[in-house]
Formats: C-alpha cells, structure tokens, sequence
C-alpha cells in the first residue's frame, strides 16, 4: 500500500466513527416506559418481579427480562435443557399471566 492510499485508509477510518448513528445516546424506550411507570406507582420495579419469579424457575438459566408497556406487562426470558421458556407477569400485580413450557 502506497503512502497516499494509506492517508485515504486512515482518513476514512477516523471519520467513521463521526459518520455512525449515536446509538448509546438514543433512548431506551422499553427501559423508559417501565421506568416511568415504577416512579409513578403503577407498575412494580423489575427487581421485585424477579423476586417473586426467579424462585419459581428452578433449574433454569435467566436470559432476561423484556418490558410491554400496552400491556403494562414484563416477559422474563429463560432456557432450561435448550428450550427457551418465558414467563409473562402483570407489571401492576406481580401476578403471573402465562408461562411457555
């Protein structure tokens, strides 16, 4: 590679990172919906769900948590023996709606 080819190369390279979208300064908005909703006490904070739910899920690994926030439920995510199973509770109640098997 010639010098001025290589001057292009780095050129573009520092530039690139300018010419990306800002992702991490975007909103999250599923975060945010779940958020906004605790601090206003109308839903439960993810961790007290996790409380009531994780216990309930022996032997199976905790993927994570999902927020819906029209159905002002959360999904939590698990995978036991490779399939993936997810456990729908009411945000408001902590009451659990539907589990995947």
């Amino acid at each position: 590679m010639n010098r001025k080819t290589a001057s292009i190369v780095a050129a573009a390279l520092l530039a690139a990172p300018l010419a990306a979208p800002a992702v991490a300064a975007q909103p999250q908005t599923e975060q945010g919906d779940a958020r906004k909703e605790m601090r206003a006490g109308n839903v439960l904070s993810l961790r007290e769900i996790e409380r009531r739910v994780l216990p309930t899920m022996r032997g199976a690994e905790y993927l994570g948590p999902a927020y819906d926030s029209a159905a002002m439920a959360y999904r939590l995510k698990f995978i036991r023996d490779g399939k993936v199973m997810y456990v729908d509770v009411d945000a408001r109640t902590g009451r659990v709606l539907r589990r995947s098997r």
